[in-house]
């Protein structure tokens, strides 16, 4: 299921994102990045509808994916 932004408050979201950013280990090759910006950016995905903030009722989870590879 997809959760839509607008009903998130912006300390839950960002909390979502830096988990997501520190779980995942993204490489930003050789300029060092720092947490801040990525989660910007993350956020800035998600704003776009680039990468959708999905629910797992199956692992009760939520997760960042980029559009392109979520299966309904």
């Amino acid at each position: 299921m997809i959760i839509p932004l607008d009903e998130l408050n912006e300390e839950t979201l960002d909390n979502i994102i830096e988990g997501f950013v520190l779980r995942e280990g993204t490489d930003y090759g050789d300029i060092e990045v720092g947490l801040a910006d990525k989660v910007t950016q993350v956020k800035q995905q998600l704003r776009r509808g680039e990468a959708l903030l999905v629910y797992s009722e199956l692992h009760e989870s939520v997760d960042i994916v980029m559009k392109d590879k979520f299966q309904n």
